[in-house]
Parts: C-alpha cells; sequence; structure tokens
C-alpha cells in the first residue's frame, strides 16, 4: 500500500503490474488503494468452453455500462479503450484490468491496442494510475513483462506473496493473546498466509473444528479450492499441472527426478510447466551456491511452496467420497497418516516464507545477507550428500545452519546428534563459523538447552509476534 501512495506524488501517469498466486488478495490490495481516488474496475471472463474474444469485449462493455459509461459498442478494444479514457482525462483515477489474461488472451489485438490506448490517451493524465491485474503470472511476464511494446512503461511490478506470520496473528483476534501457537499452527500449516483461507478461520472454534469445516465437510472452501484453482488458471493443461504437484507433495525433487516420475523425456514443455507453476506462486525453486564466493550453482530441487496444495493432495483428495456422503465427522489432525511428516514440511514452508523475521531474530541484517535458502549437497566420490532444511550465508563467513524441527512432543537430545552429522558432512571453507540454529514449534527438553549445543533456539511463537 506504502507503494502504491507513492504513486499520487508523481508527475506522470502510472502504469503497474499486481500479480500473484490466486486468493493473495491483488483485488482487495487495489480496492483499499481506489478508496482514495475515482476508481474503475473492470475483470475478465474465467476461460470457460467457448469463451472467445467477442465475449470478452461484450462483457467489458457491460461493465462499463455499470459503472455509468452507456452506449460502447464491443466491436473492437480499441473503441471501448478510448471511451473508457474520455472519462479518465482529469483528476485522480484508478483504473483496474483485473484478470487481464482472461480479458485478452483470445485476442492477439489486444494488448497492441491496450500500448496504443496508453499512449495516445491514458497516460494524458499525469494523476492516472492503471493497474494490470492478475494470477497468471507468466503469462503477464511473457506478454506484458517482457514484450517489447510495453518495455519502459511499467513503473511497478509488485508481486503479492504470503502474508507474514506476524500479521496472520490478527486472523484470532480478539482472542490471538490466550490461543497457543501449537493451536495456530494447525491452522497455518494447511493455509499458510494465504488471506482468503484465513478469513474463514473462527476463532471461537478449536482447530480441528475449523479444518474440518474447511477441508472435510461437502461444500467446505478448501475442498472445492483445488480443482477451482488449476481449472482458472491452468484450463484444458490442468491436468498436467496436477501432476506435478502431485509428485512434490512428498519433498522436493531435482527436475531428472520429477522427469522420471513423469515417465517424460526432460522436454522444454515440462520445463515451461514448473516455471508456470513457479510464477504462480505455487512451487519455489531453491538453488543450491558455492560457499567460496557465494554464487548460486546450477543444482536446483523443485519445493511444492504451497501449503494448501500439498494438505489437499495428502489428506483431502483421498477422502473426497467420504466427504461427499458426510462420513468424516470424527476427524482429527493425529488420526491422517504420516500426519508429522506431512506438517514437518510445512512447518518449514512457512519458516522459509517469513525467512526476514527470522534474521531479525538472529540478529543479522538483510545487507549482511550473501545467500540464503534451503541447500543441499548432491553426494559424490569426495563428499557425502547433505541436506540443510534453511541455511543463510553472511558477508562474514558465518553459516547459520538452521534445523526446522516439527513435533508434537518436545525436541530431545538426538536433534543435536543430527545437526552435528549434518555439519561434519557440509563441505566449506576453512575460515567459515558454523552456528547452528534450532527452530521448533512444540518445545525442546532441558537438557537440549542445557547443552549450549545450539546458538539459538527459536521458538514458532516468537515467528507469530
Amino acid at each position: 500500500m506504502a507503494r502504491l501512495k507513492g504513486l499520487l506524488s508523481k508527475r506522470s501517469a502510472s502504469l503497474i503490474v499486481v500479480r500473484g498466486r490466486r486468493r493473495i488478495g491483488k483485488s482487495r490490495l487495489l480496492a483499499e488503494f481506489g478508496k482514495e481516488m475515482k476508481s474503475f474496475f473492470f475483470s475478465g471472463m474465467p476461460p470457460v468452453f467457448k469463451m472467445n474474444a467477442q465475449l470478452q469485449r461484450e462483457e467489458f462493455a457491460n461493465q462499463m455500462e455499470r459503472a455509468g459509461l452507456p452506449g460502447v459498442k464491443p466491436d473492437d478494444w480499441g473503441n471501448l479503450f478510448w471511451a473508457l479514457s474520455k472519462h479518465t482525462e482529469k483528476g485522480k483515477m484508478l483504473v483496474v484490468f483485473d484478470e487481464i489474461s482472461w480479458m485478452g488472451g483470445k485476442d492477439p489485438t489486444f494488448l497492441g491496442k491496450l500500448k496504443t490506448a496508453w499512449d495516445m490517451h491514458f497516460s494524458k493524465n499525469p494523476h492516472l494510475v492503471m493497474a494490470l491485474c492478475g494470477s497468471i503470472s507468466s503469462w503477464i511476464e511473457e506478454n506484458i513483462l517482457s514484450s517489447t511494446g510495453f518495455v519502459g512503461r511499467i513503473t511497478i511490478d509488485l508481486v503479492l506473496e504470503e502474508l507474514p506470520l506476524n500479521v496472520c496473528n490478527a486472523f484470532w483476534r480478539p482472542k490471538e493473546k490466550r490461543i497457543g501457537a501449537f493451536e495456530k499452527f494447525k491452522l497455518l500449516s494447511i493455509t499458510g498466509g494465504v488471506p482468503r483461507y484465513l478469513e474463514e478461520i473462527a476463532p471461537e472454534l478449536p482447530a480441528e473444528k475449523n479444518i474440518q469445516n474447511l477441508c472435510f465437510t461437502r461444500g467446505g472452501l478448501l475442498v472445492r479450492e483445488f480443482d477451482e484453482i488449476f481449472s482458472d488458471l491452468f484450463s484444458r493443461r490442468s491436468g498436467s499441472y496436477k501432476e506435478i504437484v502431485t509428485i512434490l507433495a512428498d519433498g522436493s525433487k531435482e527436475l531428472p527426478e520429477i522427469c522420471k516420475e513423469l515417465k517424460k523425456s526432460r522436454g522444454g514443455l515440462r520445463n515451461k510447466y514448473l516455471d508456470d507453476l513457479v510464477m504462480a506462486g505455487f512451487v519455489q525453486r531453491d538453488f543450491t551456491w558455492y560457499l567460496e564466493n557465494g554464487k548460486e550453482g546450477k543444482l536446483s530441487r523443485y519445493r511444492l511452496s504451497d501449503n494448501y496444495l500439498r494438505f489437499y493432495l495428502k489428506y483431502i483428495s483421498r477422502n473426497l467420497s467420504k466427504i461427499k456422503k458426510g462420513d468424516f465427522s470424527n476427524f482429527t489432525l493425529t488420526n491422517l497418516p504420516g500426519w508429522e511428516g506431512i506438517m514437518g514440511l510445512q512447518f518449514e514452508n512457512l519458516v522459509v516464507h517469513n525467512r526476514s523475521t527470522v534474521w531479525k531474530l538472529l540478529a543479522i541484517s538483510p545487507e549482511e545477507v550473501v545467500m540464503d535458502g534451503p541447500f543441499f549437497q548432491n553426494p559424490t566420490r569426495r563428499q557425502p550428500g547433505c541436506q540443510i532444511d534453511y541455511m543463510i550465508q553472511t558477508r562474514f563467513q558465518n553459516l547459520y545452519l538452521c534445523e526446522v524441527k516439527f513435533s508434537k512432543n518436545r525436541i530431545d537430545k538426538s536433534v543435536i546428534k543430527e545437526m552435528e552429522e549434518k555439519r561434519e558432512r557440509l563441505k566449506m571453507p576453512r575460515q567459515f563459523s558454523v552456528r547452528p540454529v534450532l527452530i521448533h514449534v512444540n518445545g525442546v527438553e532441558d537438557s537440549v538447552l542445557d547443552e549450549g549445543y545450539f546458538d539459538q533456539v527459536i521458538d514458532f511463537s516468537h515467528l507469530l509476534n
């Protein structure tokens, strides 16, 4: 919001891009921003069967009429944009084209005519902000941000990510101070920091009851959401995208592993699907790096970074028939098969998404960080394999090795042995210092603290606060 409000002090019109995962709050953010000025919101229609460019233009004209701009023929995008520009010539104005890939994806002339209308008409009002908004970030990247027609015209490319955990805490108001961190984690392990899902939390109900209502009750929001995401974003190719995220539900994988499980070659199309999932905010590509110089390496793994997708694939999808029949009334999290292992992956996602908070807790300034992220070292003849849940390398040659540990019980001393084995396996320059860090969700035994092995032990509740 601060970045958007900064546009109002400019002396020229602003063309901006707002993108991010479905349900992340793009439209809501722009609606809040638009309260300060006259606003026009237009949205493309979902790509249903027989959808075409003419139907999109007709819907745009209908939306113009409902906004008080009647009488425009939907025969040409150029005419529609020109008619709209006549009503935005003066004063503070916000024009939003939401789900722009749906709006213009079927018409090869759409973006060219939008670019012309911007240059000739909209940009003449120095107090106008036009926002091109959408969930299909790959389409926006390819057709707008990387297009020669829009080079030099985009003022801001705003990518909305999940809300930080301390902000998520507000969804339990006014009861947030008397609900424990572990109780909150149960829900956050499924919703992540996605505001639309967090809005559904009923703070007066225990986590299990909230999860049952959302995930294991016929008609629940998170029962329907998965199919809606993939049909809306990826249309007829949704099946191929679903295959990839299903493979990643059990943990991160390198591209050859993904292709092997798919029984496909490493074709460009497969890489494009993965890139689309990364841009859509569902998958993260984690690169390893060279400790000697802090430069990114060639090796990478793809990680399912969206907590909801993993929970759906592991638990909701496998019980859809029972859910539809209403046979999931005795639900408890701990009765779900492999629950603790899956929650461990969900917990790691929450930590990585909130890395800036982890830095603050470790008294690391952003300027000090050379590289950070999940780190892996593949085995060779000379060195064993190694995987660190989350690692930070600073310019002072410090390596913070973060062990992210989820357990329904308190963490015991065995965690020290695990961490020490990883430290010994990690190949690093001699001059580096290693600082082990333990991040936990449900407490540690006194014996762990008494050993003094970890430089810092971080309770999940600190991330929430």
